[in-house]
């Protein structure tokens, strides 16, 4: 007999346990298991529980199968652990697929993921049954999280139980060769969801001009054509939506290029699984001047879904020289949250669009459209939503559950559970009853699908927040965390930050422990220990809450903080806002100040000439970056004293120069960034650290993150950026969870001592 085949008869039979958690349900795992284990002659079973994956595997090569199981897992699956267990071999000659037990879940949902190839190809091929359905999906792609309502993941518990399997599908969905094997979702055009209005036909009202609201994945969208002047106009006007950008969905990647100047990390990100809208460089006159007003950049998210697919084809087919190009934007009226219902699509949206197409498959769980950008070189949130909710953020060690009602504006919740923390959807601003509505069901489905019963809730400090009062309703115990702490405790719970860290903190508002507005902060953080180690100099804010809405308020504001009053006069001529505040200073007007660096751009962008009243939050700082060729830093633009980091030289030199628009972008950006960095990098060596966090609506700014984080990397620092939750306040939820976790333990640690010593 020859060695090799007696080493392999005599090798023992095993038996193994594997206990496999994360993301693996409803992402082809357990047919993957299933053809592995065929592949390499093992007995066993492997079935969905509670906690994720069961598997038992026996055979000579069992010891191999935790490995394998790890480098060949399915394109959607995320691997959070794998327990294995020695157990005596039991026998068996084949390997099943059993049905799944139920009980307390403790595994997870994978995020929705847009249309795998092998779909598309179906949907194109004449001989498929799937030729032309816009619901096509297998185990690689489609909705998951949007229309799941309860762990485990089966058809069942999902918003496809209502649509019997034809016996095509659910020969499909048996056969373990399929790729539809268990999918969930699997249907066709004789047993699944349909559409209310023929693909062509509404290919014919876009080419002809209307406004379109079409019912996708995670809700509706309103969709025009993005060359067609006329009918974005048209849209803003509907929709009360003057100057905010509007994002372009595209067919393919090959029209991106067509459109837009892609970098590798870009391209990665558009044609990825999430399928986000990603902020892109693209030249002037490529589509509507009424697309992104005042920006260099735009918005870009390419067909995700089958039936964006479909229409978009059928649009090539009318230009097949010119790739189409529509407006794609949520369809969410006077700033209420997504609609995401037939009969509400009706009531809510039938003054702004033409033709309003539905289908009849429900959507469980409402979600945006994910924004992101790439910054210093990686991937960063503007909006977290359809496509990553709800993967975790690993927090490195186990805590206490808690659910953190996040901040009003850009609100997420965030739930923790063991080691991780799960950031809910994209909830948007809390000033109406349908906000409120949405984040409560935000909060019962999260604490659902995970099955936690939360033991703490977080929240701001801000005393008038509604998200404040939302967790005050949950009858929980309260934790509240300073907004800017919440930034920085973000960052540094994404990236598993030691304490000590210093982090900046650079937002528009948050409410500080002095009463005061904050928003250019220098924080240092240790575990629940927190102390405010700096600040911006804070300028006055004449008209309150107003002179956030108009910048030329806070160019004003600078003036009188510098003396120079006298200046207004030329820089604003005949405007009688100015002349009556300039009256008020005079007179002694003494109005609340604040420390922000958001209120600061707003100054600057005043002072050059560039916004004097916003019509969206952010437009003054984002047409100001627009504006930057190449930052330059201004000799003695900045001071620092005492921690406080001081811009008046700055806004002196612009108010005092005629400089064009221009020229004072690159000079603001330049002389923030050297000033910012000198001041980080003086407050890391007082504390001790290497490590810099940086957070707050400003890291949205790609000139100033990229410059700040390139600029304290020469200097020897270690910047973290957000990666995982958005740098504004769509992240702060998490901060306010991560600092909540800890506080709690010190106080049950600072209790049981206590006690012992007692």
């Amino acid at each position: 007999m020859a060695p090799a085949l007696a080493r392999q008869i005599e090798r023992p039979i095993r038996r193994l346990r594997l206990r496999v958690r994360g993301t693996v349900q409803g992402v082809g795992f357990r047919p993957f298991a299933y053809r592995l284990a065929r592949t390499m002659r093992l007995s066993g079973f492997v079935l969905n529980d509670s906690a994720g994956v069961l598997i038992e595997i026996e055979g000579q090569d069992a010891e191999r199968f935790p490995d394998a199981i790890r480098s060949q897992a399915p394109p959607l699956a995320r691997i959070g652990s794998i327990d294995v267990l020695e157990l005596a071999p039991a026998g068996g000659a084949r390997f099943e697929i059993l049905e799944s037990l139920g009980g307390k879940s403790a595994t997870r949902i994978a995020a929705d993921a847009a249309t795998c190839a092998e779909c598309r190809d179906e949907l194109s091929d004449p001989a498929s049954r799937f030729f032309g359905y816009p619901f096509v999906n297998c185990t690689h792609c489609g909705p998951r999280f949007t229309i799941t309502r309860a762990l485990p993941y089966d058809r069942a518990q999902t918003s496809m139980a209502s649509f019997p399997m034809c016996q095509a599908c659910e020969a499909d969905y048996l056969d373990p060769e399929n790729r539809r094997f268990r999918a969930e979702p699997v249907a066709c055009p004789d047993c699944g969801p349909g559409l209310s209005h023929p693909v062509a036909e509404v290919a014919a009202r876009l080419d002809d001009g209307a406004i379109v609201a079409l019912k996708g994945v995670g809700g509706f969208h309103l969709l025009c054509d993005a060359r067609n002047d006329e009918a974005v106009a048209l849209l803003r006007q509907r929709k009360a939506r003057d100057q905010k950008p509007f994002a372009i969905m595209l067919r393919d990647i090959e029209a991106a290029r067509q459109l837009a100047m892609l970098s590798e990390a870009e391209v990665a990100l558009l044609v990825s699984p999430a399928s986000p809208i990603v902020l892109v460089e693209a030249p002037a006159g490529a589509v509507s001047d009424g697309i992104a007003p005042g920006l260099r950049r735009i918005g870009l998210i390419l067909a995700y879904a089958p039936l964006h697919h479909l229409l978009l084809d059928a649009l090539a087919r009318h230009s097949p020289h010119c790739p189409p190009a529509l407006v794609a934007t949520s369809a969410n009226p006077g700033g209420e949250p997504l609609v995401a219902d037939n009969a509400d699509a009706a009531r809510r949206l039938a003054t702004i669009a033409d033709l309003i197409v539905t289908h009849d498959r429900d959507i469980a769980v409402r979600a945006d459209d994910s924004v992101l950008q790439v910054i210093d070189g990686a991937p960063s949130f503007i909006r977290r939503a359809r496509g990553f909710v709800p993967e975790p953020v690993d927090l490195g060690t186990d805590g206490p559950s808690v659910i953190a009602t996040g901040a009003d504006l850009k609100n997420t919740v965030c739930v923790t559970r063991g080691r991780e923390a799960f950031l809910s959807q994209h909830i948007g601003g809390l000033d109406n009853a349908e906000a409120i509505r949405f984040q409560r069901e935000a909060i019962a489905h999260l604490c659902s699908i995970l099955n936690v019963k939360p033991e703490f809730a977080a929240c701001d400090l801000h005393p008038d927040f509604r998200s404040v009062r939302m967790a005050e309703s949950l009858g929980l115990p309260v934790v509240p965390v300073q907004h800017h702490l919440a930034h920085v405790a973000a960052v540094a719970a994404e990236h598993r930050l030691p304490g000590p860290v210093l982090g900046l903190a650079l937002d528009g508002h948050g409410f500080g422990t002095d009463g005061t507005s904050w928003g250019g902060e220098m924080l240092t953080v240790d575990g629940h220990h927190w102390r405010r180690a700096g600040s911006l100099a804070p300028l006055p804010l004449p008209g309150g809450d107003r002179a956030a809405r108009e910048p030329w308020r806070m160019g004003l504001a600078a003036l009188e903080a510098a003396g120079r009053l006298d200046l207004a006069a030329k820089l604003w001529p005949g405007h009688t806002g100015v002349e009556q505040v300039t009256a008020m200073f005079t007179r002694g007007m003494r109005p609340p100040r604040t420390s922000s660096l958001g209120r600061l751009f707003d100054a600057a962008a005043a002072i050059a000439g560039l916004c004097l009243v916003q019509a969206y939050e952010g437009q003054p700082a984002m047409e100001f970056e627009a504006l930057v060729r190449a930052p330059r830093s201004l000799v003695g633009g900045y001071e620092i004293r005492n921690g406080v980091l001081d811009f008046r030289p700055l806004m002196l030199h612009l108010a005092g120069r005629e400089l064009g628009s221009a020229d004072a972008a690159d000079l603001f950006h330049g002389t923030l960034i050297a000033g910012l960095a000198e001041w980080a990098a003086e407050g890391a060596h007082n504390l001790g650290t290497q490590r810099i966090a940086l957070g707050g609506g400003c890291m949205i700014n790609r000139v100033l993150a990229d410059g700040l984080a390139q600029t304290l990397r020469e200097r020897g620092f270690d910047p973290y950026l957000p990666r995982q939750a958005p740098a504004n306040d769509g992240g702060i939820a998490l901060g306010q969870a991560a600092h909540a976790r800890h506080v709690v333990v010190h106080d049950q640690a600072s209790m049981e001592e206590n006690r012992t010593c007692a």
